[in-house]
């Protein structure tokens, strides 16, 4: 197998199936005398005349007849397996993805998400995962993760792809009917009022929580929760105030009885992306993943 040049099975094929070396040639786009040299080498290799020349053209020898479907079934495992591209079809398909996503990321992305792919794709299924940023990219590498949708900073470089989805701001968030709040968020009850601080896997929190700190804002952090699931709750039921992602503060208004009000500051802004790994690029599957991502939470989806 060293020394075996594949391409010799073709020159065998085709004279196995035309008898004739200058039809094998016209067929391959050779030369006569190129097909002859192939004969030669294929001769050596196999110990076999192989194709003995007549009257009626280049019969085949016991070996050569013995060898064709062999050789037959090889090529054609090559075209259908290696060479043509794998096809999806989202009705049809039978599939698992890896998603990556953060705790509220699921909150934000997957109720829209499963409903789609549930009519496109019935017999496709979603794994989430909340993997470590540093191991993340190790992941997606090894094809344990097809995809990584949220704020994931830290995916960069030649390998990972990256497709903005929408940019994001911060809202917060009190009971309804807060005593201290009229509909607005100033300055003043942000700074007295107590405060609930998420320190979530998720990195968008660092953002507005590095920001306070350089605008020397101080407050009172009463609270403060790895989770953001019993979030919408305790502010339901409490005085506190938290600041979230808006599309988190959209979900939890949706569960709990807290209003949404613009933080009195300029918070910053952040992009929510989709990320993948270079050996994933021009996967049928994967490709067509992205793009109901895309469709569904780009910035011009309706």
């Amino acid at each position: 197998m060293d020394n075996f040049d594949l391409n010799l099975l073709r020159i065998f094929d085709a004279l196995h199936r035309h008898g004739h070396v200058g039809r094998a040639a016209q067929e391959l786009g050779l030369s006569q005398p190129a097909i002859s040299y192939s004969l030669r080498r294929l001769r050596e290799e196999l110990g076999d005349a192989l194709f003995v020349k007549t009257r009626q053209g280049m019969e085949p020898t016991p070996r050569a007849t013995q060898l064709a479907p062999v050789i037959q079934s090889v090529l054609a495992q090559i075209r259908e397996s290696v060479l043509r591209s794998p096809g999806f079809d989202p009705a049809q398909v039978q599939r698992t993805f890896t998603i990556a996503m953060s705790d509220v990321g699921e909150m934000v992305f997957l109720p829209r998400l499963l409903h789609r792919l549930a009519t496109l794709a019935p017999g496709l299924n979603i794994t989430t995962v909340s993997t470590h940023p540093k191991a993340l990219m190790s992941a997606l590498q090894r094809s344990e993760v097809d995809l990584a949708v949220g704020y994931f900073p830290d995916l960069d470089g030649v390998d990972v792809f990256q497709q903005r989805l929408f940019r994001h701001s911060f809202v917060c968030l009190v009971r309804r009917g807060h005593p201290a709040v009229q509909g607005k968020m100033t300055k003043k009850s942000f700074t007295e009022l107590p405060h609930a601080v998420v320190q979530a896997e998720g990195r968008s929190q660092e953002i507005v929580e590095q920001y306070l700190k350089e605008q020397g804002v101080q407050r009172r952090e009463l609270l403060h929760s790895p989770h953001f699931l019993s979030i919408p709750m305790v502010i339901a039921a409490t005085d506190l105030v938290v600041t979230v992602p808006a599309a988190v503060g959209e979900v939890f208004a949706q569960i709990a009885d807290v209003a949404v009000l613009e933080p009195p500051y300029r918070m910053p802004t952040f992009d929510l992306k989709q990320h993948w790994h270079r050996s994933q690029h021009d996967d049928p599957g994967n490709r067509w993943l992205r793009g109901i991502v895309l469709e569904l939470f780009g910035e011009r989806a309706t």
